[in-house]
């Protein structure tokens, strides 16, 4: 839109992001996404000045970076930049226009044009970037309340981690759309939230629980679904099925429930699956770590039984990939 209201060749709609003081394209015409730092180039001087700019002789200006130039054979000549202020009047980014068609500059009532598209621009793009925010505080959220659980049973954060990357894998070769690989992603660490309301002599005991421990231990599923369970966030609800079914069996034999097959809900069987894997391959208070020989044995037994036997299959297929990520966020 802004290119075709004052003419020009390109358009560029640029978010400044002031944690790592950065520049970043959210709309870049005829180049990949592109992302530098806020001090440099043409742009760099429009925002942090919070001043629009014409220049119509582009490649004598000093201010000018032609690295994107260079890189992809184009040649900028002339351009605008104007500066986007949220409603509190702090500079969130700039929309710049490249190049004004058929040899022309750009004039003071190009400018005024893209200022009103700009201050159109800059309420939609604000809220966004706020909305973005808002996602970003509740997965922060959501993996520190994991960790905070795990962390109650002397484990490490890794194991969130680990779990998390192992679901999102093992949703994506199940075939879950993309969106709903990153929602399990962000949400299974908070499978084992109920165990902030277990005693910690029962989640630190050394050696196995008698059956009236393990009795209370396997509340916390039930514990983890009651806290979350009454929120309207689409991520806190997803984290509920989560905390509630992962410990449910494919059979029919697992808790609170003894839901069983695909009744559970897909989301309950992978975390079942990636929780296991983990628990299994990593040393805790009361067992050491299985070796990878046994921890594929007892997969291999427990198919149809413990876990959905599409996903141990997947899980066997690709079984080096997990390998790797259980080294890349080993605990150390």
């Amino acid at each position: 839109m802004c290119r075709d209201i004052v003419f020009a060749d390109r358009c560029s709609i640029w978010i400044l992001d002031k944690r790592h003081h950065t520049l970043w394209t959210k709309v870049a015409d005829g180049v990949d996404p592109i992302s530098m730092d806020a001090s440099k180039g043409l742009v760099g001087n429009a925002v942090n000045h919070n001043k629009a700019l014409i220049i119509n002789d582009v490649q004598n200006d000093v201010r000018f970076n032609n690295a994107i130039d260079k890189k992809t054979g184009y040649l900028t000549q002339t351009m605008m930049v104007i500066p986007m202020e949220n409603k509190n009047g702090e500079v969130i980014g700039a929309i710049q226009v490249i190049n004004k068609k058929e040899d022309e500059t750009f004039s003071d009532l190009d400018l005024k044009y893209l200022t009103l598209a700009a201050s159109y621009a800059a309420e939609t793009i604000g809220t966004i970037l706020l909305l973005e925010e808002i996602d970003k505080t509740q997965k922060e959220l959501i993996y520190i309340m994991g960790v905070t659980g795990e962390n109650r049973s002397k484990e490490t954060g890794f194991h969130v981690k680990r779990v998390a990357e192992y679901s999102w894998l093992l949703a994506k070769l199940y075939g879950l759309p993309p969106s709903e690989c990153e929602r399990l992603k962000d949400v299974s660490p908070m499978h084992d939230i109920g165990k902030i309301g277990i005693a910690d002599a029962i989640l630190n005991k050394p050696g196995r629980l008698d059956d009236a421990e393990m009795d209370i231990m396997k509340t916390h599923a039930k514990l983890g679904h009651e806290i979350l369970q009454y929120s309207e966030l689409p991520l806190l609800k997803a984290a509920s099925i989560v905390a509630y079914e992962h410990h449910e069996r494919f059979d029919g034999t697992g808790y609170p429930n003894q839901v069983e097959g695909e009744e559970i809900h897909i989301f309950g069987r992978i975390t079942a699956l990636a929780d296991v894997f983990d628990a299994l391959g990593s040393e805790r208070v009361y067992k050491k770590a299985w070796d990878d020989e046994r921890i594929i044995a007892l997969f291999k037994e427990e198919k149809g039984k413990h876990f959905d036997p599409h996903l141990v299959d997947l899980f066997l297929e690709h079984r080096e990939d997990f390998f790797a990520i259980r080294k890349e966020f080993a605990d150390v």
